[in-house]
């Protein structure tokens, strides 16, 4: 089955800063754009911030695996080698982190580096990483919390 790209529309309250946070921090290429939308290629997929002067974050989290997980959230599967480039730059742009980067599930199946963090607007974002690829859909047989 060939992977195909998917489309997120998200809102964001400032096009300026959505372009230099995107665009900046995480290295997310330009395409289109206009007064009220920018699209950006978040690792091959089209992701667009819409201008919405009221848009503000959502207060709500889950627990997994001893931490409060913002909900919603989106983000990108990323290799352990991009996972941990991308941890250092967002860490050296000052983006406070809301979960910092660490492996959750250690030892279990689904073992992952996982890192959160918001976009000038507030919207949650989650960038993970598995030693084994294969691990992205595995199941244990304990009923695991809440999986983000």
């Amino acid at each position: 089955m060939t992977v195909r790209p998917f489309h997120l529309a998200f809102p964001v309250h400032d096009l300026a800063a959505a372009r230099a946070f995107y665009g900046g921090v995480l290295g997310c290429a330009e395409g289109r754009s206009s007064e009220s939308w920018i699209d950006f290629d978040f690792g091959g997929h089209q992701i667009v911030a819409h201008l919405d002067p009221a848009a503000r974050p959502v207060a709500v989290t889950n627990p997994v695996d001893g931490h409060d997980v913002p909900v919603p959230h989106f983000g990108i599967v990323l290799t352990m080698a991009d996972w941990q480039a991308l941890a250092a730059r967002v860490e050296a742009a000052g983006v406070r982190f809301g979960i910092a980067p660490h492996v959750r599930f250690q030892g279990q199946p689904g073992e992952q580096a996982t890192m959160f963090f918001r976009d000038p607007s507030g919207n949650a974002l989650e960038f993970k990483a598995f030693a084994d690829d294969s691990q992205l859909f595995a199941t244990s047989a304990r009923v695991p919390e809440a999986v983000a």
